[in-house]
């Protein structure tokens, strides 16, 4: 190019975009850096279930980019980006704006994926977005009014009866948080909570399969049976259509329908319409269509531009697509980056796998940490959003979100020390950050040594 431009462009504020951008501000890159999304807000969407349920608050879950840029350098456009020319170096905006770039960050994610299943896309709610949470609720607590209003058994079955599509940790999560929380919704309302039905429906014949999550799946199994409604599992059914008002779905060679005005769709993802668009042979993507990337997360046929999160898959490498992940992809592309700024070369990604979490109910959670020891229930919930507390971006957010979440749910809550233990306080010292690991693991220290004093008084 005869004048290039030295601008780094970042698209999409999922976890590899902002912290890739966050990262940059924090090493003092020398160049500008554009982030570019269409929303005005990043979505922590591991503890969406928890805004969903109220559990945890917008600013924590949903805080707005300016906020979180505050004071970084970083440029934050919203805006729908409408095509990228990697020959030319290009973005376009629908707005009519276009942006050079000396390097460009492809953040976009990933989008849900409906398969082919007939209604699919026009019947069944997905939740990925504050949006959808929003969508979602609002449907929800319709159908439940109506469902208090009415006389007719079978109208009130379908008004309470929801299905969830997909047997992965979204679904595991989504079927256990409701099957908590929309019992009590409906008493709230003078109905009867145990009519509320939750039927999760899985293609496979086990939940969690392929999943970083699978080690868990005799835990999950158990746990949603101890709901406030216990769940009820289709597993090997295979959904075919979605109406307004029923699911068909074979199971065992034979066509079956379930009757529901709600279905909720957690069955999978699919490649970004932008990432398929690219200019990139097929020989350099996976076989979901995602771009192919070097170990030092670069795209083969194009140096200067960077990938990483849903959208990538890294060469000899098998990344699970979580935010854990993601985060520590994009303080690998900051770097990356800011080495070639100074002339020096880019360095392989190292991922650190530090447990998994799953949410299995109001205040409720496995942990699997490191592999070592799990912990289930209220524990497991400390630990998993101590944990997800750690990744909030920017230590500002990161503080603010922390406080309130250890004034809630370890100052104000009582917890039994015989279901805490010493596990517990360790887990919490290993995974959580500064805040949540050491001020976590005192008062947990300190619950269980008043409980020994008042035993002995």
């Amino acid at each position: 190019m005869n004048n290039p431009v030295y601008q780094t462009v970042i698209l999409g504020g999922g976890f590899t975009g902002l912290f890739t951008a966050l990262h940059l501000a924090h090493e003092h890159y020398p160049r500008s850096v554009i982030l570019i999304d269409s929303n005005d807000r990043f979505c922590f969407k591991p503890l969406l279930y928890e805004y969903f349920s109220g559990e945890m608050d917008t600013f924590q879950v949903v805080p707005r980019f300016t906020e979180l840029l505050k004071g970084s350098g970083v440029i934050f456009v919203q805006d729908t980006v409408q095509a990228i020319d990697l020959h030319q170096r290009q973005v376009k905006l629908t707005s009519g704006t276009s942006y050079n770039y000396s390097n460009l960050v492809l953040g976009l994610g990933s989008v849900t994926g409906y398969f082919g299943v007939e209604g699919a896309k026009e019947n069944a709610l997905p939740f990925w977005t504050q949006k959808d949470a929003i969508a979602i609720d609002r449907h929800l607590r319709d159908c439940l009014q109506k469902a208090a209003q009415t006389e007719d058994p079978e109208q009130r079955r379908k008004l309470l009866t929801v299905a969830i599509i997909g047997g992965g940790p979204s679904g595991v999560e989504m079927a256990a948080t409701l099957a908590d929380l929309l019992p009590n919704w409906y008493a709230a309302l003078k109905g009867n909570p145990q009519e509320v039905r939750v039927v999760l429906i899985n293609h496979g014949k086990e939940i969690l399969k392929g999943d970083i999550n699978s080690h868990l799946r005799e835990t999950a199994e158990q746990e949603l049976q101890k709901r406030t409604v216990p769940i009820e599992m289709l597993l090997g059914a295979e959904a075919t259509a979605i109406r307004s008002n029923a699911i068909e779905y074979k199971r065992d060679g034979k066509s079956e329908t379930l009757p529901t005005y709600t279905t909720i769709w957690t069955a999978g993802t699919a490649t970004h319409p932008l990432i398929k668009d690219l200019a990139i042979p097929e020989e350099h993507r996976d076989k979901h269509g995602r771009l192919k990337v070097t170990k030092t997360l670069q795209l083969p046929d194009f140096p200067e531009v960077f990938a990483g999160g849903d959208c990538a898959a890294v060469e000899d490498s098998s990344f699970p697509p979580t935010a854990q992940v993601a985060y520590q992809q994009g303080a690998t592309i900051a770097q990356n980056l800011k080495a070639i700024a100074l002339g020096n070369d880019p360095k392989p990604v190292r991922v650190n796998i530090r447990g998994t979490l799953l949410k299995l109910g109001l205040n409720d959670a496995a942990a699997n940490v490191y592999n070592v020891f799990e912990v289930t229930g209220k524990p497991g919930h400390l630990i998993r959003q101590g944990t997800y507390l750690e990744l909030l971006p920017t230590p500002i957010h990161d503080f603010k979100a922390t406080v309130e979440w250890l004034d809630e749910e370890i100052f104000h809550r009582h917890l039994d020390p015989h279901d805490v233990g010493k596990k517990v306080v360790q887990a919490v010292e290993l995974v959580g950050g500064v805040a949540v690991g050491i001020l976590a693991a005192r008062k947990l220290l300190q619950i269980l040594g008043d409980d020994e004093k008042n035993k002995k008084s």
